[in-house]
């Protein structure tokens, strides 16, 4: 890679041939085309480009890296911070200096339309003239990448789930292990991405796209043999992992098995909520629940009959934590920004009904914020349901015990999860939610080579808790656990596993959020700032950040998007076979 110092250079005289370019085709254009010093909302002049170019070169420069390859994602990095440069110049400071307020507005952005159009140019145009510029500078010999040798007596560390804990933990060990491997280190995942679950209601709501908030865990775990697939059953016998890989199953011997396969959504049993009822522990279920809501509103637009409409525009979550709070706000704001696209629907109540089985919502954060976020809540007209328990569910809608039925075309439950099957049909002792007792290094007792973390571990805190199922909680869990690993192989004892939760965040919509932050606690619009600020720090990787980012900016300017594919069902579940373990 080119120094940090000339390649920033480079970026710069990258963007001032841009600028140049794309302000001499806007001073070229017909009249009324921009003068050369022109600041105005219609438009921007030859000196602004010649000023912002080598500030989106220089920028552009230090998000990127040269090498064979790197062309097509230094190309969209550009394009990208080129729609950043329009929405924070022009829309944002232009109008300032023309004497004006900001205005985030579909009006403004269709007066500004040109600018625009020569700022997504100028970013492409600087991304291809660094491209080339790179092209230029010799780059010193690479070294080929060493192939591994297939030793036997090298420990095989198998990990299985690739969410935060399983994720955290291939990271850690690559790092204790930098140049040469000492380990052969696999991970297995049904998906190819890290899901960066705290903003997958917004995914729901159409705030975000989906591909924005995934990881991929390939490029996160570089030196990590990466598996797709879904593990089957284990066999503690052989010390093998039975996987299946599409059409196809392959078996993983191990000599350390790593637990981290999260959680599933438990439907108690209940008749008819597998049936009828949506979840969200994937970007396919967040998918699904958003295009089902358009759906609805499309369904009542043409219906006449009004007992009819008003179920197709009744939305219930069951479960009021995090989870489900945050979902019936997110879908109340979704529905709230598009329904003006469905005028005969726009005539009938909406109804959001949030259905909890304890007396007060959110039980993680303080009574206090609880209390808060319940009374903002329904000032926005969401129902509750607190202190009530699920019956089953039918195509009409919730049934609740003691007989009240709910008519609602959309129910989405997130009341409850338990540990995957897998884990479920090991031979261990068990805990809540059928997770796997472990002691405070995450062993499993009797099994010194079976570790596990996450949402399927049962780790204690002390010796009357546990340690939550969090997300801050599982990345701790997996670097520790790599440093356990490594300190057995090296013939150490692993250290007890000690955390404090730093605090929680709880989006509530409507520009609203609670925190909780070192026992201090924060509400309103300052929480939400920090809920969005802390959310996008954490979230993986610099393009994923500026996508985000984006997404946020543009759904303060613009109308969510009513697209609806033509698959509007949610996805099909796998069948409920149970997993098989071999003593």
């Amino acid at each position: 890679m080119i120094p940090a110092g000339p390649r920033a250079l480079a970026g710069a005289g990258a963007g001032l041939i841009a600028g140049a370019l794309i302000g001499a085709l806007r001073a070229g254009q017909p009249d009324p085309a921009p003068g050369l010093l022109e600041l105005s909302a219609g438009g921007t002049g030859l000196l602004a480009w010649l000023v912002l170019g080598p500030v989106l070169g220089v920028v552009l420069a230090r998000l990127t890296s040269r090498g064979p390859g790197t062309g097509p994602a230094t190309a969209a990095t550009g394009v990208l911070l080129g729609l950043l440069v329009w929405l924070i110049w022009s829309l944002s400071l232009l109008p300032l200096l023309s004497g004006d307020e900001p205005r985030w507005s579909a009006e403004r952005a269709a007066l500004a339309y040109g600018d625009l159009i020569a700022a997504t140019m100028l970013g492409g145009l600087t991304a291809v003239i660094l491209v080339a510029l790179d092209a230029l500078v010799p780059s010193s010999p690479a070294r080929r990448p060493q192939a591994r040798p297939e030793r036997p007596e090298r420990p095989r560390i198998v990990i299985l789930g690739g969410g935060f804990a399983g994720v955290s933990a291939a990271r850690r060990l690559e790092s204790l292990a930098p140049r040469n491997p000492h380990w052969d280190v696999t991970l297995v995942s049904r998906t190819n991405y890290l899901l960066f679950t705290p903003m997958l209601a917004e995914v729901a709501s159409g705030a975000i796209e989906a591909q924005h908030i995934g990881a991929p865990v390939r490029a996160a775990c570089p030196r990590t043999r990466f598996v797709r697939g879904e593990a089957l059953d284990v066999d503690l016998g052989r010390r093998c992992v039975r996987i299946g890989t599409g059409q196809r199953e392959r078996e993983l011997a191990y000599d350390h098995l790593v637990l981290a396969l999260g959680s599933e959504p438990t439907y108690r049993d209940l008749p008819g909520i597998a049936e009828h009822a949506l979840t969200l522990k994937s970007l396919a279920d967040a998918t699904a629940v958003r295009d089902h809501a358009i759906a609805q509103l499309e369904a009542a637009d043409g219906e006449e009959d009004a007992e009819e409409r008003q179920r197709l525009l009744t939305f219930v979550v069951v479960g009021g934590g995090f989870a489900g709070t945050e979902l019936l706000a997110e879908l109340r704001d979704l529905v709230a920004k598009i329904v003006r696209y469905f005028p005969d629907a726009r005539g009938g109540t909406m109804r959001y009904v949030l259905v909890h089985s304890r007396e007060r919502i959110l039980p993680e954060v303080s009574p206090r914020l609880a209390e808060f976020a319940l009374r903002r809540l329904r000032e926005r007209g969401i129902e509750f349901r607190l202190g009530a328990r699920v019956a089953g569910a039918t195509e009409r809608g919730l049934l609740l015990e003691g007989g009240e039925h709910i008519d609602a075309a959309t129910v989405v439950w997130t009341a409850g999860n338990q540990a995957s099957r897998v884990v479920q049909a090991l031979p261990f002792e068990k805990g809540p939610a059928g997770a796997v007792k472990v002691d405070a290094t995450f062993r499993v007792p009797g099994r010194d080579e079976v570790w596990a973390i996450g949402d399927c571990a049962a780790i204690p805190a002390d010796a009357d808790s546990l340690h939550p199922p969090t997300a801050q909680h599982a990345l701790r869990e997996g670097a520790a656990l790599a440093d356990g690993i490594a300190a057995v192989l090296g013939g150490r004892e692993p250290r007890a596993f000690r955390f404090t939760s730093i605090g929680t965040l709880v989006a509530l919509g409507h520009r609203t959020a609670v925190a909780d932050l070192r026992g201090r606690p924060f509400a309103g619009f300052l929480a939400w700032l920090m809920w969005r600020g802390i959310y996008l720090g954490k979230l993986p990787g610099i393009e994923k950040k500026v996508r985000v980012l984006i997404d946020w900016i543009v759904d303060l300017a613009f109308p969510r998007d009513i697209v609806l594919p033509e698959r509007t069902e949610p996805p099909k579940r796998r069948a409920d076979v149970p997993a098989k373990a071999a003593p």
